[in-house]
């Protein structure tokens, strides 16, 4: 299992506040650190290493947290630490700008220069997951990214909704990813926050090609998640809700060793057999399960499903009932 979890409530109220200021030292980088909590600072911490990139997700009270120039010449592994908020609030202050941000924003900063964060600026807890990557792995030039510090993205439409959800779905997920996922996981992360980031400062057009693919299909199969239960979702719609060709989008999935209508009926047939698996939907019948994420058809769905599981719906939910 890749996820490494900590947890501040394993010590004494007394010993909490040493325990979390080595865990943030040596997951992240050494920063002056303070809180009005610090005498019980009840806080989690799961860190995803993926190669040189990291994903954390904290939750915990009030903490400010200070870069300074000392800290910076003892140690700088030249990343950018870059936030996502999911609740709470908190400020950011860093090379000239400085701004306030809440859940749903996305602010950055960089591990070379001077800043000073304050977590649960008048929250009580906050909850947010830190991407931790090299300067140099976002192919984005240094000089846009030095204009997006400190400063608030939101994530609740286009390419930073898809962030946003990539974001929440990796860190719930994290127990469940092996070795063998961490160069896709890197890989995804870094074009979607290439993609977003680039759109700020309308540089996503400079974006390698293969950043720019991946981020589009990665937004692509998020829309199509979001839209299952739409029976008129189509290569046609997907297509046109993204603004390219039917054709373009085949090759997007092409690349990948799948088609779009394909795939579509994939991820409806998984969410069907996970809701016909669930004790807590069983007064609900087969076909309205199977109408809920699209199918229209109850013939239809019954061959499909019994094609890619072996069984039928009906048999695949008397096998889970259990007693």
């Amino acid at each position: 299992m890749l996820v490494q979890e900590f947890r501040t409530e394993v010590v004494p109220p007394a010993e909490r506040w040493d325990l979390w200021q080595d865990v943030s030292t040596r997951t992240h980088v050494p920063n002056v650190l303070r809180s009005e909590r610090s005498d019980d600072f009840r806080a989690t911490m799961r860190v995803l290493p993926l190669g040189d990139v990291q994903i954390a997700e904290l939750d915990m009270p009030h903490l400010d947290t200070v870069r300074t120039p000392r800290s910076i010449r003892r140690f700088d592994p030249e990343v950018l630490q870059i936030d996502c908020q999911l609740a709470g609030d908190g400020g950011l202050a860093q090379n000239g700008t400085e701004a306030a941000f809440e859940a749903g924003h996305l602010i950055m900063a960089d591990s070379s220069l001077p800043y000073d964060a304050r977590i649960n600026r008048t929250s009580q807890r906050s909850t947010t997951v830190i991407v931790t990557m090299p300067r140099a792995r976002l192919p984005l030039p240094p000089r846009a990214l030095r204009r997006l510090l400190a400063v608030p993205v939101r994530l609740d439409h286009g390419m930073g909704g898809s962030l946003h959800r990539w974001i929440v779905d990796v860190t719930r997920r994290a127990d469940e990813f092996t070795d063998a996922d961490v160069p896709v996981l890197a890989s995804v992360t870094t074009d979607l926050l290439a993609s977003v980031l680039g759109g700020c400062v309308d540089l996503e057009d400079a974006l390698p090609p293969e950043s720019r693919r991946r981020a589009l299909h990665t937004r692509i199969r998020d829309f199509i998640d979001r839209n299952l239960g739409d029976p008129s979702l189509s290569p046609a719609t997907v297509a046109a809700a993204h603004g390219i060709s039917v054709r373009h989008l085949h090759q997007l999935f092409a690349a990948e060793g799948e088609t779009p209508a394909a795939w579509i009926r994939h991820r409806r047939l998984e969410r069907c057999r996970r809701d016909l698996a669930d004790p807590r939907l069983r007064g609900r019948s087969v076909h309205a399960i199977a109408a809920r994420w699209g199918f229209t058809d109850a013939a239809t769905f019954s061959r499909v499903f019994r094609r890619a599981y072996g069984m039928t719906p009906t048999d695949h939910r008397h096998h889970h009932a259990g007693p």
